[in-house]
C-alpha cells in the first residue's frame, strides 16, 4: 500500500448499521428477484470490484449477491450533498460509502479515502462507467480513476458483469458474473493506467457479451425500474443508441 493510505484514518463501518443493512438489502432484493451467482469465488483480502451500471438497483443487486466479508464498501454515489435523499441518507448511515464530489473538489481525500480502505483489507465496489446506461451488452467509457487506484494499492481488480437489471420485474432472474482477477503491474504511470483500463473494459464486456434487451414489464416493473434512475436529459436513452457508443 501507499503511504496515503496510512495519512487517512478509516473508520470500519459500525457492525449494528452493516448488518442491518446488508441482511434487510439482501431480504429486500431476493424478495423481488431472483440472483444467479455465477464464475469463480472471489479471492481472499482486499480488492476493487467493478460492475457495469444499467440501474439505481445495482450496488444493491450487488449487497445481495456478493459476500459479506471482508466488509464490502462502495466508491460514490457523486453527490455534492449526502444529506439529501434516501438513498444518500442511508449510505451514509451505514458507513460503507466513499463520497465523490462531482464537481471533483475533493479528488486527493476520496484517493486517499480508497486507499485507506483497501488498506484495511476490505474490498470496494466501483461503477467506473459513472452514470447509468441503457442496453445489456453495452458499456460507456471505463473511468481511468479504477485503473489508478489499483496501481497505486497494488490490489486486483476484479469485474463483475449484471444482467438483467436494465428492467426490473417481480421474479425476474438476474445474473452477476464474477470475472478473473485482473493484476495491476507497476506504478500509476500514463502507460500502464491506460493500459489496465483497458483490460478492465475488455473484460467487463465480456461478461456481459449474451445479455439480450427486454420489452419494458408491465406497470410495477417500469416503477421499480426508473424509481431512482437519473437518466441524462431526464429520459431513458434507446439502447442501441449507448450501445453504438462503446464501438468508438
Amino acid at each position: 500500500m501507499t503511504r496515503g493510505a496510512a495519512a487517512v484514518a478509516v473508520r470500519r463501518p459500525g457492525r449494528v448499521p452493516y448488518w442491518f443493512t446488508t441482511i434487510g438489502i439482501r431480504l429486500l432484493v431476493r424478495a423481488y428477484l431472483r440472483i444467479r451467482v455465477e464464475g469463480p469465488p472471489l479471492p481472499p483480502g482486499p480488492a476493487i470490484l467493478c460492475f457495469n451500471h444499467q440501474s439505481w438497483a445495482d450496488p444493491f443487486v450487488a449487497v445481495a449477491a456478493l459476500p459479506a466479508r471482508p466488509d464490502l464498501w462502495f466508491f460514490g454515489p457523486k453527490e455534492a450533498d449526502m444529506s439529501a435523499g434516501f438513498r444518500n441518507q442511508l449510505i451514509t448511515w451505514s458507513g460503507r460509502g466513499v463520497p465523490f464530489n462531482p464537481e471533483r473538489t475533493n479528488l486527493l481525500e476520496a484517493t486517499r479515502r480508497v486507499e485507506a480502505v483497501l488498506a484495511s483489507g476490505a474490498r470496494l465496489a466501483i461503477a467506473p462507467e459513472g452514470r447509468i446506461h441503457a442496453g445489456e451488452r453495452a458499456l460507456l467509457p471505463v473511468n481511468e480513476g479504477v485503473a489508478f487506484f489499483a496501481l497505486r494499492s497494488g490490489v486486483p481488480v476484479i469485474p463483475v458483469g449484471l444482467t438483467g437489471t436494465g428492467w426490473l420485474r417481480l421474479g425476474k432472474t438476474i445474473r452477476v458474473r464474477v470475472g478473473e482477477p485482473i493484476l495491476p503491474a507497476g506504478r500509476p504511470t500514463r502507460e500502464a493506467v491506460d493500459t489496465l483500463t483497458e483490460q478492465i473494459r475488455t473484460a467487463m464486456l465480456a461478461l456481459v457479451a449474451d445479455g439480450r434487451d427486454e420489452e419494458p414489464p408491465g406497470r410495477l416493473g417500469r416503477w421499480m425500474t426508473e424509481l431512482f434512475n437519473d437518466w441524462p436529459e431526464d429520459r431513458r436513452p434507446p439502447p442501441s443508441a449507448v450501445a453504438g457508443e462503446t464501438d468508438k
